[in-house]
């Protein structure tokens, strides 16, 4: 992956990697051979999603923040707060999975604005991310992003060491930009800071390969982070913010934090044994949701419920998932396993990771 820009760029195509199978070829052709260009990122579309769900998750955090605790304005302000500042940071799934030379002012605007405001930019997230859609590292132990390697399906204390990690997630995040300046005291402390403290993501066992690039941009996105999470002390020790704001703060991004972790449960269905997947595997253990499921609605915004398509076109633009899924299901064989990859809602998969198959 180039990585030219602060905010990321394409993913690796993983098929360059390990070849393919004739269903997933078939797909592929569809797809090259459409009239329709579905890889034609259209900025008007990603600057109208940023900027709605911008407004509307600040607007009704800043109600929630500073009305009266318990007051009515605030309870209503909540959920909505929420619901936007989800969407408004799953965009950066989006900024890591545009081209390197795509638009620039947009990856940037929203570090600046999102990326910053919220202590998740996007350099913490593209490198690893990128990771788990490799070949060499989907459903790995050393995976990023799969949730059986933080989640042992139906083991009790498995979930309550899961649970606990989310819990702790929002203070870890924020006390790493805090102290974002004692990383400099020593090369290996830098070092160990970049590979194992520099990633969003659960899995202790992931070592981050740093880069020259990374090195800069995450030096970059770190020292307004650093000026934003001092922000949050300082403001309450000057008296311009009661103290009561660190625990809003908190409740904020835990319960954000917890609706993207339940989408990750049904993202994939898990079922790797630990060794690198074939592309054909990988692409059977990924998932996607055509129903009109509320939760699935709820936690796979901006058309990402069309995982497993993701995984084999991981450089397609979100807002062309859906038609692109459709073309697939107009044009391929009927017996083509592609059409097996979709699921009945979030919970179906959900389940299965959370407490394993069902006995029969």
């Amino acid at each position: 992956m180039s990585a030219s820009s602060v905010c990321g760029s394409s993913v690796e195509d993983p098929v360059a990697e390990t070849g393919e199978a004739g269903w997933i070829s078939d797909a592929r052709r569809v797809i090259r051979d459409s009239p329709t260009d579905f890889f034609a990122v259209r900025p008007v579309r990603y600057w109208a999603d940023f900027l709605i769900s911008m407004v509307l998750a600040y607007s009704c955090a800043t109600i929630y923040l500073l009305a009266p605790l318990g007051s009515w304005p605030q309870l209503l302000a909540f959920p909505v707060a929420v619901f936007w500042l989800y969407r408004l940071g799953s965009l950066i799934h989006e900024v890591c999975h545009l081209g390197h030379n795509e638009m620039r002012a947009f990856k940037v605007v929203w570090n600046l604005f999102v990326g910053t405001m919220t202590l998740t930019p996007s350099p913490f997230f593209t490198r690893h991310h990128r990771d788990h859609h490799s070949a060499r590292m989907y459903g790995t132990p050393e995976d990023p992003e799969y949730v059986a390697n933080v989640l042992e399906a139906g083991n009790l204390q498995s979930a309550l060491g899961y649970a606990a990690f989310i819990l702790l997630f929002p203070i870890i995040v924020f006390l790493r930009f805090l102290l974002a300046p004692l990383t400099f005291i020593s090369p290996a402390l830098r070092q160990l800071a970049l590979e194992r403290a520099s990633s969003l993501t659960l899995n202790l066992r992931y070592q981050r390969h740093v880069t020259p690039f990374d090195r800069w941009a995450i030096t970059m996105l770190e020292i307004p982070c650093f000026i934003r999470a001092a922000m949050i002390p300082t403001t309450i020790l000057l008296g311009f913010a009661p103290p009561s704001r660190v625990v809003l703060l908190y409740v904020l991004a835990l319960t954000t934090v917890i609706l993207n972790q339940l989408r990750q449960l049904a993202d994939h269905h898990f079922a790797g044994d630990g060794v690198a997947a074939s592309w054909e595997d990988h692409i059977l253990d990924s998932c996607n949701f055509t129903g009109r499921d509320p939760l699935t609605w709820l936690f796979f915004p901006f058309s990402i419920r069309y995982h497993a398509l993701h995984h084999l076109f991981p450089s397609m633009p979100y807002h062309n998932l859906k038609p692109a899924h459709e073309y697939l299901v107009q044009t391929l064989p009927k017996n083509s396993p592609y059409l097996g990859l979709d699921q009945p809602g979030w919970w179906s998969v959900a389940r299965r990771t959370v407490f394993g198959p069902v006995a029969v």
